[in-house]
């Protein structure tokens, strides 16, 4: 049975599931569905062509599915989907899709995002993400799963990040970033891989070696880079996370490839206790 506080305002035509809670003051609008056992604090918003999945936490002044940001949206009736199992903190929002887009703004399951957070117009966001405090997305971009963002941090639109990338604090991403890569900076760049976040996805310390000798040979060899990459593709067959990573710089579309800085006689701090 679910329970809606008297002060909620829950619209006709709106969905609510089974075993939901439904704080103070929180309003639902009629094209929303809310799935069973979510939780909605208060002071809830959530709007538009609205889906929000199974076991969901959202906190105080959060706002879900409101209009895109976008100069060209004209009242379609797009969607905001959200995965089963996200926790969605204090003022955290997402805006459904554009027609140009696509029309879906799409966001997984499992999904933690911190306070302040922003989920932008037809944006792809995998399973298992993790946002902290005020990490926003431009419209259109793609995240892979188990990707971290950094406090402050922000993606241009059209910006993709491979699955098990890590984003450092308060850096600027113009540029696609490989799966499991390590990113960081005013204008971020490479600076290794993420071995914290491959570890806890079960990467053996063999699977490692063979993924960062790879890593080394691409970003950090001789000659030119599009060069070492041919020279490097056979090694697709030695780990999936190679072929993953050579399958993702094959896709590129709207962005320019996120580049490691030269070294100057030290590694990346992603790389440190490899």
């Amino acid at each position: 049975m679910s329970r809606i506080d008297a002060t909620a305002r829950i619209e006709d035509g709106a969905v609510i599931g089974e075993g939901v809670t439904i704080g103070p003051y929180c309003i639902i609008g009629p094209n929303v569905t809310i799935g069973a056992d979510c939780k909605l604090l208060s002071h809830v918003n959530v709007s538009g062509h609205t889906t929000v999945g199974a076991g969901a936490q959202v906190y105080p002044f959060a706002s879900l599915g409101t209009a895109p940001q976008s100069t060209g949206y004209r009242g379609e009736p797009t969607r905001l989907d959200i995965g089963e199992g996200c926790i969605i903190r204090e003022s955290v929002t997402m805006n459904t899709g554009t027609v140009g887009g696509g029309g879906v703004t799409k966001v997984g399951n499992n999904g933690y995002f911190m306070a302040y957070s922003h989920v932008g117009h037809d944006c792809i966001v995998g399973d298992s993400v993790i946002f902290a405090n005020s990490a926003t997305l431009g419209g259109h971009c793609e995240v892979g799963d188990f990707v971290f963002f950094g406090g402050l941090s922000a993606a241009h639109q059209f910006v993709r990040i491979g699955a098990q990338a890590m984003i450092g604090g308060v850096s600027g991403l113009r540029q696609d970033v490989i799966p499991y890569g390590f990113v960081t900076g005013q204008f971020a760049h490479l600076e290794g891989l993420n071995i914290v976040g491959m570890r806890r996805r079960g990467f053996t310390a063999t699977r490692l070696r063979t993924v960062r000798r790879f890593y080394e040979k691409l970003f950090h060899g001789d000659g030119q880079f599009a060069s070492r990459l041919e020279e490097l593709r056979p090694l697709a067959g030695e780990d999936p996370a190679i072929a993953e990573i050579l399958s993702f710089i094959d896709g590129n579309e709207k962005r320019a490839l996120c580049m490691a800085t030269p070294r100057a006689g030290r590694t990346g701090s992603a790389e440190a206790d490899a």
